[in-house]
């Protein structure tokens, strides 16, 4: 099985409003990040009409995030996003048995005075859109069984998540907190990548959101990955020894070669792709359409 693969991304959103907008400011991150096991060959970001204003920074947690506005009336935005990627296999040495103890990871993130400064303690606390809910952890618990290893602890939460939670696209909607996707047992990839999450720092854990893109078709014939034709999530927790493991409750798999990651943050908040204010437009209706094929 081949050790890497070359992806190619087009992801088109297009806005029409039924009265001009008058003026709008928007924010994009949706230039994929350079990682170790992901390197970006090309990236280009088309905006019709073109804006008044554009610019770019990187936010704290290392993502590129393009800012661009409008000062003249228009009533239709398109936003194209191409781009090229060489995803490197990342799993092959992981023995999720041979990782260590969750509990004492756990411990080593908790604040101590004094302590030298640990970047992946910043993935721990309450977010936005995820609460740190006694709920959550007793739902993580039968995973996480006295002196269980990490990622095999971890492992079986993507695992029961997966079954136990309904795909349900239009029972959720951008801003639903992950408490919320976690008491219906429904919702879509950022509810499960969500409620994965709150489990995990409920624990004490590490853990991060990643949003990016799934293959249309995946490797070696494997059947058609939920969630691809449109920007997906998953979850990323630490793991001392090994970094950062990605994982797809949605899928029941480990991110690998079929997963293109566009950005990281602490859940959806941070990370939304296309984002803004405006004024006017009326009522307005959206179209999204996303390609993800191998070469």
């Amino acid at each position: 099985m081949s050790a890497e693969v070359r992806l190619s991304v087009t992801h088109v959103t297009t806005y029409r409003y039924s009265m001009p907008v008058e003026t709008a400011q928007h924010l994009a991150t949706m230039r994929p990040l350079g990682c170790p096991w992901q390197r970006v060959e090309s990236h280009g970001l088309r905006i019709d009409p073109a804006p008044s204003y554009e610019t770019s920074h990187v936010d704290p947690f290392g993502n590129e995030v393009r800012y661009f506005s409008f000062d003249t009336p228009h009533d239709r935005l398109q936003v194209t996003s191409e781009t090229t990627v060489v995803l490197t296999r990342r799993w092959g040495d992981l023995v999720p048995s041979a990782t260590p103890a969750w509990e004492g990871v756990a411990a080593d993130l908790r604040y101590r005075a004094g302590a030298a400064y640990r970047p992946e303690s910043e993935f721990v606390f309450a977010s936005p859109n995820i609460a740190l809910a006694s709920e959550l952890r007793e739902y993580a618990l039968p995973s996480f069984t006295p002196g269980r290893p990490l990622v095999e602890g971890a492992i079986d939460l993507m695992h029961r998540i997966h079954t136990e939670f309904a795909y349900q696209p239009q029972t959720t909607a951008f801003d639903t907190p992950a408490l919320r996707a976690f008491h219906l047992r429904q919702g879509v990839c950022q509810d499960f990548a969500q409620v994965m999450i709150g489990a995990l720092r409920s624990l004490g854990l590490a853990a991060r959101y990643v949003s990016g893109y799934l293959r249309t078709v995946p490797l070696g014939g494997t059947p058609r990955l939920v969630g691809a034709d449109a920007s997906h999530a998953w979850v990323s927790v630490f793991c001392p020894g090994t970094g950062w493991v990605d994982l797809d409750p949605t899928n029941d798999v480990l991110a690998d070669l079929d997963h293109v990651t566009l950005a990281l943050g602490r859940d959806y908040s941070d990370v939304s792709l296309l984002r803004g204010i405006i004024l006017g437009g009326g009522e307005h209706t959206v179209d999204v359409a996303v390609d993800v094929t191998a070469g």
